[in-house]
């Protein structure tokens, strides 16, 4: 069966997906931050009892309010697109990765449609200090929605807790502790989340910053920037921290994505990091080509990042896929035989189960827990296979890097300025605030590439390829529905740009 599956469907597929998840990330994590501004600016407001902070408070929550519809909308046809175009995936795996979904349906999902109504009907309904408590309800729901959802993507990234049942070919999970704890899924969500509050910090900053170049809404403006650089700067710092953990749990955990990451070929002892360059796109793993035109690198902090120390080899592209013995690293092509030698046996095992033949079937099922663990590699066709876009992987990690450093910058300037009462005058930093804010989604944007070009080829990291993955669709069909949904995301974009053009240009009610 596998060898009648159309493989150009794959990339259709892939692009698909990448598509949805991209579009729905526009609103993700404004959505995220967005709510936790407006609960501490209600909070200021219900512990001042100052009208103005009320006025602000209503304003940004009605920005909330439209993005979060956009983004409900995107995120529902991701999880139906596991269905369509990736059913195998969910057949093999639906037991483990459809948990934390339904757990964040049943908790999330429940917490934000009970508290957003008051949120935003409530005004002078119900008491203060109710409407207070639900909106706090909506920022902590749309957290742990963010949470279940990076669960389940960091169980894709780092599969724990679950065992391979050969009798119906499917991962059961056997921990559901063990996935929720995982330190992927931790770094994930920490890292996701502060990203978000980053990104809505930055929106509210730009906003503001075009309102005092157009002298409009000045004190409305000045407040919403007071807050939202504080909570920016230490968004900010908290990203850059969480980012460093990470890509150390990266390290240990997917150290192939750490070399694209890097455009690391050959590992050393110890290693340096090339703070930019500019990458050599005909290298390929094997050859003897440069892998940089030029670099500046730091010696020994590649490292130092990935171990704590300046002891420690950090492997390479080529001693991932070819194997170094000296280092105890084994190469992709060896796990690929093994791998198809437990295809081959799960294979028996089924034929002999089902003609009833016990002692064959247990020889089989005895050879196949040998070379279990490897048997995702067994759908590889050759080692290089198992390496993801490096060109793509490598500027999307620097395009984030570089950008989260120059928001810290940019926070600390406001700040300054705000604490000199010089901002208005500085209009230069006025029209980067709001240029920032477009920047703030490049980052966002750039960080999601990171995540998911550099575990490909890989649905399940190393037990699951996606050409697997897919369901028995033709390329005709998929391609049908890229264009449909690249359509139909792109008019709610438009619309929802559109919707809060509108009412930024209107501008807070009362001022």
């Amino acid at each position: 069966m596998i060898e009648s599956l159309d493989l150009s469907m794959v990339n259709w597929a892939r692009g698909t997906f990448a598509l949805t998840a991209m579009y729905h990330w526009i609103f993700v994590p404004l959505t995220l931050g967005l709510s936790f501004l407006c609960a501490f600016f209600e909070t200021i407001y219900v512990r001042t009892g100052n009208p103005q902070w009320k006025t602000l408070t209503r304003f940004w929550m009605t920005l909330f309010g439209i993005n979060f519809a956009i983004g409900v909308a995107t995120g529902i046809i991701l999880e139906f697109e596991f269905g369509t175009n990736w059913s195998n995936y969910s057949w093999m795996v639906g037991d483990i990765f459809g948990a934390p979904l339904a757990i964040e349906g049943i908790l999330a999902f429940f917490l934000e449609a009970t508290f957003f109504a008051v949120m935003f009907f409530g005004w002078n309904r119900v008491s203060q200090k109710f409407h207070l408590f639900s909106t706090w309800m909506v920022a902590v729901g749309s957290s742990l929605s963010a949470l279940w959802i990076l669960v389940a993507n960091g169980w894709m990234q780092y599969p724990i807790g679950m065992s391979f049942n050969p009798e119906t070919a499917r991962f059961e999970m056997q921990d559901l502790w063990a996935v929720i704890s995982s330190p992927v899924a931790i770094s994930h969500f920490v890292h996701a989340t502060s990203s978000g509050f980053l990104l809505s910090s930055l929106f509210v900053l730009g906003i503001s910053s075009w309102y005092l170049l157009k002298k409009r809404h000045i004190e409305f403006a000045k407040r919403s920037i007071a807050v939202a650089c504080v909570f920016g700067l230490l968004s900010s710092c908290f990203v850059a921290f969480t980012g460093d953990e990470h890509a150390y749990i990266t390290a240990r955990t997917q150290p192939m994505k750490l070399a694209a990451m890097e455009a690391l070929y050959d590992g050393g002892l110890p290693t340096g990091l090339a703070v930019i360059g500019l990458i050599n796109p005909e290298k390929k793993p094997g050859d003897h080509k440069d892998a940089f035109f030029y670099k500046i690198e730091i010696p020994g902090m590649l490292t130092l990042l990935a171990k704590r120390s300046f002891q420690g080899f950090v492997p390479g592209i080529n001693d991932l896929v070819y194997g170094n013995p000296t280092q105890g690293i084994v190469g992709v092509g060896e796990k690929i035989a093994r791998g198809k030698q437990a295809v081959a046996n799960l294979s028996a095992y089924k034929r002999a189960s089902a003609t009833g033949d016990k002692p064959a079937a247990e020889a089989a099922l005895s050879r196949f827990d040998q070379d279990q663990k490897f048997l995702g590699y067994g759908y590889l066709n050759a080692p290089e296979e198992a390496v993801p876009s490096v060109l793509l992987t490598y500027y999307a990690f620097r395009i984030m890097v570089m950008l989260g450093m120059f928001f810290i910058l940019l926070f600390v300037v406001y700040i300054y300025l705000m604490e000199k009462n010089r901002l208005e005058e500085k209009t230069f930093i006025l029209k980067l605030g709001v240029a920032s804010l477009f920047l703030g989604w490049v980052a966002s944007q750039a960080g999601w590439v990171v995540s998911e070009v550099g575990r490909q080829p890989w649905a399940i990291q190393g037990l699951l390829p996606v050409s697997i993955a897919r369901s028995n669709l033709d390329s005709g069909t998929v391609m049908v529905t890229f264009f449909l949904f690249l359509t139909l995301f792109t008019a709610l974009l438009i619309a929802e740009l559109k919707i809060m053009v509108k009412q930024i240009s209107i501008g807070p009610e009362g001022e």
